[in-house]
């Protein structure tokens, strides 16, 4: 097939497709306004960060696949793709350990407030007295908005820690994630609610899209105890950034936080965000999955589904109904 690799791919497994027979056109600085001019021609899109909106698929004509190297598809116009015949597949689970490290990272970071040691010891400050005042993570209460690969994967690293792990209970989990749930120690609350009034670190996990869009609002943050933690590494606008602001200002919430509503679709640019300067925010810029180890992982599975939709079979489609993980490509309508 003739793919087009619109985002970093690792040099081992652009060398593994062109064994394979495929032809691979490899630009990793290209924008979603150059994708129209770079698309027609192929046959797959491979894409990580880079959005394809509908303008991009009306410009695809011979376009059959596109390959998101993660897990969210949420910047990706899969409705457009499957009104013209295109299948979207994910690669979930494959970055799951790189997330959850960053988001128990995130909580260590806020709770012994470890930039800030940084910052004053390269300032010649020391303040021993200061950051001694730490919580610690043994016998936290932490909460997890989001079962999926990457919540199950941080809640076994915090219960490692020895906190105390919570989440929603749901009538159709599979039993899979129950297992694991059960194995990471996880107890069962009511709503989110319940959750967030319960736990003193809530952590996120959720896909982005319609559904999730301002899950964690004001009346979820008003039930937040006064200086809890939250965690955000799944998408920006999951979080109502004015009501988090609100929060942190009037009880002392903190947060750390991987993702925001404004950030910048490219590697490097500026951001104005009020949330991202806000004293009591730990930031990072949208990394959770940007390890060498996870990259390559995630590198494996698109080459799996590359070669898999080449044989006639479909792994991880997410724009149609599916009664399983896979299904022959030639059984779609």
């Amino acid at each position: 097939m003739r793919i087009l690799l619109a985002d970093a791919f690792p040099d081992a497994s652009r060398a593994e497709l062109a064994q394979r027979g495929h032809d691979c056109r490899y630009e990793p600085t290209v924008t979603t306004e150059d994708l129209p001019q770079m698309v027609p021609g192929c046959e797959a899109l491979v894409v990580r960060s880079t959005r394809v909106p509908a303008a991009v698929l009306a410009a695809a004509d011979s376009l059959r696949l596109i390959v998101r190297a993660g897990s969210g598809t949420n910047t990706i116009d899969c409705a457009e793709a499957a009104r013209r015949g295109v299948y979207v597949c994910n690669v979930p689970g494959r970055n799951a350990a790189a997330v959850a490290e960053l988001a128990l990272g995130l909580l260590l970071a806020i709770d012994r407030r470890i930039p800030d040691n940084v910052t004053d010891l390269r300032q010649g400050r020391w303040n021993k007295k200061l950051y001694s005042q730490a919580r610690g993570i043994q016998g936290r209460a932490i909460g997890i908005l989001g079962l999926g690969s990457i919540g199950l994967a941080f809640a076994h690293r915090a219960a490692a820690f020895g906190a105390d792990i919570y989440a929603v209970a749901k009538a159709n989990r599979d039993p899979a994630t129950l297992d694991a749930a059960q194995a990471a120690g996880i107890t069962f609350l009511d709503s989110a609610a319940t959750l967030a009034a319960t736990c003193d670190v809530l952590s996120v996990h959720v896909p982005g899209g319609e559904s999730t869009r301002g899950l964690v609002s004001q009346d979820l943050l008003a039930q937040m105890q006064p200086g809890a933690i939250l965690l955000n590494t799944s998408r920006g606008d999951v979080v109502d950034e004015a009501a988090l602001i609100e929060a942190m200002d009037s009880k002392g919430v903190r947060a750390g936080l991987d993702v925001f509503q404004e950030e910048p679709a490219a590697g490097t640019g500026a951001i104005d965000s009020t949330l991202a300067r806000h004293p009591n925010v730990y930031g990072t810029h949208h990394i959770g999955a940007s390890t060498a180890q996870a990259q390559q992982a995630v590198a494996d599975g698109v080459v799996e589904i590359v070669e898999q939709f080449g044989a006639g079979t479909l792994l991880h489609c997410v724009n149609r109904p599916l009664e399983s993980a896979t299904a022959p490509v030639d059984s779609v309508t």
